[in-house]
């Protein structure tokens, strides 16, 4: 692990996480946008987040085109995605 990742604060993740599903689908002001966007430049765990959740939100795009996923999918999907936790 760097050094940078040692001494992050998490403040900041927390702060944004709420903006993170309007960053993927494109909906923040670019004010908004470049503010997650430098943030993520040093937060390696944000990346990951939003990597995670583009990747979420790209197959359930692709599964619900030809079905709708059953509620305990949805379910697991949904407790798997616990981004608190993740960054707790």
């Amino acid at each position: 692990m760097s050094q940078n990742k040692n001494n992050h604060d998490h403040k900041n993740c927390r702060k944004l996480l709420g903006s993170l599903s309007d960053y993927v689908d494109g909906e923040l002001s670019k004010e908004l946008c470049s503010v997650i966007d430098t943030h993520m430049k040093d937060c390696e765990d944000c990346r990951i987040v939003v990597d995670t959740l583009r990747k979420t939100v790209d197959i359930y795009h692709m599964t619900s085109e030809d079905e709708n996923l059953p509620g305990d999918i949805k379910e697991r999907l949904f407790k798997t995605l616990d981004i608190e936790a993740y960054l707790g």
